[in-house]
């Protein structure tokens, strides 16, 4: 058997064109020292580029198909094959200790689930790049003032400066998928703490968002109280997509002082 069966199942979509996969790859030339996790290599289009450019690489793979592939035409993945999902499995389970770079074709079905999980491992991460959907990749790419400015936006953006790339023709594709894919990059910025707590900001974010074609004076009625003193400040006149991150954390600041009282 040469070759992987497509599962619709598993969103599979697999990558034709190698001059896209060695461009994905060349991302990761800024930090070429990591170790690197590869999520759904499938037939190895993006691995055999980054184990060409000399990169530690481990790969994680959900199709027992795949796996099985990758272990006939990839000897030198050898112990290096985790046959599992990223979803449910401990990052220390793939990654035994210190800091690694991420990296992959991902499912459009599961890309937001991923990168929420890329949040939870952030100080181990300092690096992530990869192809998505395009509407997902430009969403968290945004910056504040655009419509596709949302909640994992403002999320990865508070650890991480996000940049998009390069757009991915749907014909590169076996099978095509129905939308264009997009290429971004993530690496971890300066910032060691928010100054506000992790959890109200994550139930800011989520409350504005929510409500997003509402002002914040609305929006956030059920986090600050109907009672709260301060609605007549500016910041409360704008909707959610117009807030940088440091708004976001303000606003983060300025609930806890509201119920400190």
């Amino acid at each position: 058997m040469n070759q992987v069966r497509a599962k619709k199942a598993l969103g599979q979509h697999f990558l034709t064109d190698l001059s896209i996969a060695e461009r994905i790859a060349d991302t990761l030339q800024t930090h070429p020292n990591l170790p690197v996790l590869e999520i759904g290599p499938g037939m190895g289009v993006l691995t055999q580029y980054l184990l060409a450019k000399g990169y530690d690489t481990r790969v994680i793979e959900i199709d027992r198909e795949s796996v099985a592939y990758l272990q006939r035409h990839y000897p030198q993945l050898e112990g290096r094959i985790i046959s599992g999902d990223f979803l449910e499995m401990s990052v220390d389970e793939m990654m035994p200790e210190g800091e690694f770079a991420l990296i992959g074709n991902y499912p459009y079905n599961i890309s937001s689930q991923i990168f929420f999980k890329l949040l939870e491992h952030r100080d181990r991460i300092p690096v992530c790049s990869g192809m998505l959907q395009r509407e997902v990749a430009m969403r968290l790419a945004s910056p504040p003032g655009n419509k596709d400015y949302g909640i994992l936006s403002v999320l990865l953006q508070a650890w991480y400066d996000v940049e998009y790339l390069f757009t991915v023709d749907e014909h590169v594709f076996n099978p095509p998928p129905k939308v264009k894919s997009g290429v971004i990059k993530l690496v971890r910025n300066g910032r060691v703490d928010l100054g506000c707590s992790e959890q109200h900001f994550k139930r800011i974010i989520k409350a504005a968002f929510n409500q997003r074609r509402k002002t914040l004076r609305n929006s956030l009625r059920g986090v600050f109280g109907s009672d709260y003193d301060g609605y007549g400040q500016d910041i409360f006149s704008l909707r959610p997509e117009q807030l940088s991150v440091e708004q976001f954390i303000s606003l983060t600041q300025m609930e806890a002082k509201a119920h400190a009282r």
